[in-house]
C-alpha cells in the first residue's frame, strides 16, 4: 500500500481529490492543510489533518495540490524532506516548465492533469452530465506526464492519477513540453480567451435588447454544432456563406502571427505570468 501525502487537501483542487482518495483503501494517506477555510473543509469531510513533518518524511508520493503561485516556496520547503526515491506528483506543467519545482535527482517526478469531460460525452445520469469539472461521475481522460525518473515512478504516479481523477476514459502519456501546449497554450491562452470574446459578444447583444433567453439559446446551441463540425463529431460541413464570412473575420479578429503561442518560447513566458504573483 503507498503511502501518500497531499499538500494543500482543503483547497479548491485538493477537495476534488481529497473526495476520491476516500473512495481508495489501497493507499494510506495523509492530508496536510495550513489555512483555516481548507481545514475546516476537511473537517466537514470527517478528515483528520496531518502534520507536514510526520507525513512527508514517510510518503512514498507527495501531491502538490497547490496554487501555481505558491508551488515553488512550498516545494522549496516541502521535497527536501520527502525520502530517497520517492514521487512528486504534482497537478499542472506550468511550475515544472518555469523551473520553480524544487528538484532531486533521487526522487521521481510526474505531472497528471485532467482533461475533464468532453463536451461530447454522452452520460447516462442528469447528475454524470452536470459534473463538468469531472472526478465524481462523468467519465474524462487524463494526460501524464514524466518529467525525471524511471518508468517504475512512472507508473506508480499514472495509477494514482487513475484513481484520483477517477472515472477514466483514457489515459494520454505526452512529454510534459507538450502538456505545456496543451495548457496554458491552447486551453487558457487561446480557448478560454476566445470563449471569454464569445462571452462579451453575448453579453453585448443582450444588451442591445435581444431578448437573454434566446440570445443564450441561439449562441449555445451553434456552438455545440460548430465544434461537432470542426472535430468531425459528425459528417457535414458549414453553409458557403458561413465559411466566407469567418474567412472575412479571421484577419479583423486575430493577429497574423497568433500561432506563436505554441512556440516554447512564448509558452514559457506565459507560464511566468501564471507562476509569479
Amino acid at each position: 500500500m503507498s503511502k501518500i501525502a497531499l499538500v494543500g487537501a482543503g483547497g479548491k483542487m485538493g477537495c476534488r481529490l481529497t473526495d476520491n482518495f476516500l473512495k481508495c483503501p489501497q493507499y494510506i494517506l495523509d492530508y496536510i492543510e495550513l489555512s483555516e477555510k481548507g481545514i475546516q473543509n476537511l473537517e466537514a469531510r470527517n478528515v483528520v489533518v496531518s502534520t507536514e513533518e510526520d507525513a512527508v518524511p514517510i510518503a512514498d508520493v507527495v501531491i502538490l495540490a497547490v496554487p501555481d503561485v505558491s508551488i515553488g516556496s512550498i516545494s522549496d520547503n516541502v521535497i527536501p524532506k520527502m525520502k530517497s526515491g520517492a514521487l512528486v506528483l504534482t497537478l499542472d506543467p506550468a511550475a515544472p516548465i518555469g523551473g520553480v519545482i524544487h528538484h532531486r535527482h533521487d526522487l521521481g517526478y510526474v505531472i497528471a492533469h485532467p482533461c475533464h469531460p468532453s463536451v461530447f460525452n454522452w452520460e447516462p445520469t442528469e447528475t454524470a452530465f452536470r459534473d463538468f469539472y469531472g472526478g465524481i461521475s462523468a467519465k474524462q481522460s487524463i494526460v501524464v506526464a514524466m518529467m525525471h525518473g524511471n518508468e517504475e515512478q512512472y507508473l506508480l504516479g499514472e495509477k494514482i492519477a487513475r484513481d484520483m481523477y477517477a472515472p477514466i476514459k483514457d489515459v494520454h502519456r505526452i512529454s510534459l513540453e507538450q502538456m505545456a501546449m496543451l495548457e496554458p497554450a491552447m486551453v487558457e491562452t487561446l480557448a478560454q480567451t476566445c470563449m471569454e470574446v464569445v462571452k462579451e459578444g453575448y453579453d453585448r447583444i443582450v444588451e442591445m435588447g435581444v431578448p437573454e433567453a434566446a440570445a443564450r439559446d441561439f449562441v449555445l446551441g451553434h456552438l455545440r454544432i460548430q465544434m461537432a463540425v470542426l472535430f468531425k463529431e459528425i459528417t457535414g460541413s458549414f453553409s458557403d456563406a458561413a465559411y466566407k464570412i469567418s474567412k472575412r473575420a479571421k484577419p479583423i479578429l486575430f493577429k497574423e502571427n497568433w500561432k506563436k503561442i505554441f512556440e516554447m518560447d512564448d509558452i514559457k513566458e506565459q507560464v511566468r505570468d501564471i507562476i509569479h504573483k
